[in-house]
């Protein structure tokens, strides 16, 4: 005799489905020119603009923002003390989401205006899981095929590293010009597998 599945509501894929359901409820908003928030979480960026590399994704997301270009999480410094919820007063959410603008502005490939994103303050024992779950659902581009976009600056004159695959296709970061070692692919590499993601992309409705 065949056993009926149970279905657990506090599983740990459910939880996430939950967080990553409650994130695409919340408003799509410009990400140049972010009023200052508290909250530490996850969020999603979309490209709506004319870059012909990235046509396929802007052209899904125009009035809709469905497929982000990336995702990620804004972790609150300190962690947890005691009951209190150390994302409630941190401004990391704002933070990064400022970084990535900065990102953008400086590779000179793309307009600011043309970027927006969707962002939700949770719990910070939860924003791990969001994160991860929304990158399985997604697989948004500037995780999966093209890394580098979230990296900071290692300072210090650490720049022993390899130069990130987003800097090589999108140069203008002044800290990844002096990584030493040149990223695992070339450039026409690069676009090659940003052009092949677009295979798995739904069909455009007209």
């Amino acid at each position: 005799m065949l056993e009926a599945k149970t279905y657990n509501p506090l599983d740990r894929k459910h939880l996430g489905e939950s967080i990553v359901g409650a994130l695409l409820d919340t408003e799509i908003i410009q990400l140049k020119g972010l009023h200052k928030f508290l909250g530490a979480g996850i969020y999603a960026i979309y490209y709506t603009g004319s870059n012909q590399l990235y046509a396929p994704l802007a052209k899904l997301n125009q009035g809709r923002a469905t497929h982000p270009i990336y995702v990620g999480k804004a972790v609150p410094k300190g962690g947890r003390k005691g009951a209190q919820d150390s994302s409630i007063a941190s401004t990391a959410l704002y933070s990064r989401l400022g970084e990535h603008a900065d990102s953008i502005r400086a590779c000179g490939d793309f307009r600011i205006e043309d970027f927006t994103c969707r962002y939700l303050a949770v719990e910070d024992i939860w924003i791990g899981l969001g994160e991860s779950l929304l990158i399985q659902t997604f697989r948004p581009v500037w995780n999966h095929m093209v890394d580098g976009f979230g990296n900071h600056d290692p300072g210090g004159g650490r720049y022993e590293g390899r130069k990130p695959l987003w800097d090589e296709l999108h140069p203008g970061r002044a800290w990844a010009a002096r990584c030493k070692k040149p990223p695992k692919l070339g450039f026409e590499e690069i676009v090659t597998v940003v052009e092949a993601a677009w295979e798995q992309l739904p069909v455009s409705e007209e």
